[in-house]
């Protein structure tokens, strides 16, 4: 159940066309579907506005096939993060309008497309964050947003991102994935007046600590409006900043 699902009802009640008794049942419904193994959040989207999304890790293909078929018989969209190729396989053959994002490791399951609106960049400073500033990317378009990728703008060549600057300012928050050094979060920062969602990738050698050291860099980050996610957490920047980039329909 949704929002617009749960106010159609009650528009439906209001206007005599269903009876109290049938509206009960359905907001008696458990909010939730006991698998066993997992208790599925049927209700995540009437109460944050985004279905229940699936953690692919640690679970087997069954468990992620089961847990999505909950969710669809829900009403719900389904996106499932860091999937490898079984579960893909598992997902394709029971649900065929499967989309596998590969290089992202998501798998996406929608009934029809959505209306999104504008106003998210994702960034990434090099080819080799393209993984993790792909997740943020589909996770952001998942919840209805339009997204401007912008890909291999590292400072290690500051003219290519100065290139896009115009794009950077027309964006209402920004989503930066970088590795190594983790500098390019502060670049951005510096150049727009828009919040800034800073995600270190574990991308780097040896003394980048698999991520820690651009952690570290950006949790220090001397541009303004720098908020930083875990290592590697694309999904959870990109749900931020679909949030986010949500306040600008509140009028």
């Amino acid at each position: 159940m949704n929002e617009k699902e749960a106010t159609s009802l009650l528009k439906k009640l209001r206007d005599g066309k269903v009876d109290v008794d049938e509206v009960l049942k359905f907001f008696q419904r458990e909010p939730f579907s006991d698998l066993g193994f997992a208790h599925v959040d049927t209700h995540r989207e009437l109460r944050k506005g985004t279905p229940e999304v699936i953690f692919g890790s640690g679970k087997t293909p069954a468990q992620v096939v089961a847990i999505a078929g909950e969710l669809l018989q829900a009403g719900q969209r389904v996106l499932v993060t860091r999937i490898d190729v079984a579960h893909a396989k598992a997902l394709k053959k029971k649900f065929p309008k499967t989309k596998h994002h590969d290089i992202a490791g998501c798998a996406v399951i929608e009934k029809k497309r959505q209306q999104k609106r504008a106003g998210i960049a994702v960034l990434s400073a090099g080819t080799s964050d393209l993984p993790v500033a792909e997740e943020a990317a589909i996770t952001a378009e998942f919840m209805g947003n339009q997204v401007n990728r912008i890909f291999d703008v590292g400072v290690a060549g500051l003219h290519r991102i100065l290139s896009k600057l115009k794009q950077l300012q027309d964006a209402n928050v920004l989503v930066v994935a970088a590795g190594m050094e983790g500098a390019l979060p502060s670049v951005v920062a510096g150049l727009v007046d828009r919040p800034v969602i800073a995600v270190p990738t574990s991308v780097g050698y040896g003394a980048s600590f698999g991520g820690v050291a651009a952690l570290l860099g950006m949790l220090n980050s001397c541009g303004s409006g720098v908020t930083v996610v875990n290592i590697d957490n694309g999904f959870g920047a990109g749900y931020a900043a679909s949030q986010i980039n949500a306040l600008n329909d509140i009028t």
